[in-house]
């Protein structure tokens, strides 16, 4: 099962015409996703890794069936992207950009959840089925780090997720659908949007969930798991066990405010909920041998 892809699942690349969005383009293909079309205004004509570019997502959509959006546009166009995006009718919008100010993002939530459509990011890697597709900054083709398996991932960090699934695949098992979130302060997708999507998911038998300090998506996952229970095994790893109050850490979302979001509590009340946390990531695969074996 690949999460969160709609049937059908052609996707549109907007931005596609850029040198990095180039070289992911063709990155995604190489990892089985279907990007029937690109735009960039301006650019309708232009042939990128022989995908077919076209000035809007809505002349793109009248040619090419498609309901996913992968964008890869600088932050000041990002908003108006995303919206042209769900206004055109895709049911997912995979958001790479990073530095989109919160108020863009609000009002791009506001209306994907209004069109009963989603948004993944912004500032994610995207996401991955290893072996099926990949839409995003995920390197499945590194086989050392990413396998196919039973292991549901998400994770609000893109690096650590690459560490993490290696640790994995090293524990012997693999990576059933991996989900970044996205490591600013609002973002479209939550741990508690995906426990239950990977909990219906015959192909996953564990999740791994990969937090940092600062928001309170793991406390909600953990509140959620343990007001409802959950037939599969959860492994953690919180990042920042040493972060300053009041120190943004990497991410805009990553930033300890008064007693909340350090990692100790975070670690606390996953613990509550019966989630397996580890203290460093390398003890991830080690716990999912405990779970699983």
């Amino acid at each position: 099962m690949t999460l969160m892809l709609p049937a059908g699942g052609g996707v549109v690349v907007q931005g596609i015409t850029g040198r990095e969005s180039r070289f992911w383009t063709e990155r995604m293909l190489s990892a089985g996703a279907r990007i029937v079309a690109g735009v960039t205004p301006g650019k309708e004509g232009e042939v990128v890794h022989g995908v077919p570019v076209y000035h809007t997502v809505q002349r793109a959509r009248r040619r090419h069936p498609a309901e996913v959006a992968v964008i890869l546009v600088p932050a000041a166009f990002a908003k108006e992207a995303a919206l042209e995006a769900l206004e055109a009718g895709m049911q997912l919008v995979v958001w790479l950009t990073d530095g989109v100010p919160v108020q863009d993002v609000m009002a791009v939530v506001g209306e994907a959840r209004a069109r009963r459509a989603s948004v993944v990011g912004p500032n994610t890697p995207g996401l991955a089925v290893p072996g099926h597709t990949m839409l995003g900054f995920v390197p499945v083709w590194l086989d050392q780090v990413w396998r196919p398996g039973c292991v549901g991932l998400m994770s609000r960090s893109g690096t650590l997720s690459n560490e993490v699934a290696s640790h994995i695949v090293a524990a012997g098992y693999g990576v059933s659908t991996f989900v970044g979130c996205g490591g600013d302060p609002v973002v479209g997708t939550r741990f508690v949007d995906l426990l239950p999507q990977f909990e219906q998911d015959p192909a996953t038998r564990a999740v791994v969930l990969v937090g940092e300090v600062g928001g309170s998506m793991e406390e909600e996952a953990a509140g959620w798991i343990l007001r409802r229970g959950y037939a599969k095994p959860v492994v953690a790893y919180i990042a920042g066990r040493t972060a300053p109050e009041g120190k943004r850490m990497g991410h805009a979302g990553a930033i300890i405010a008064g007693s909340t979001g350090k990692a100790v509590s975070k670690e606390e009340v996953l613990r509550a909920a019966g989630v397996q946390v580890a203290e460093v990531p390398a003890a991830v695969g080690g716990l999912l041998q405990g779970v699983l074996q």
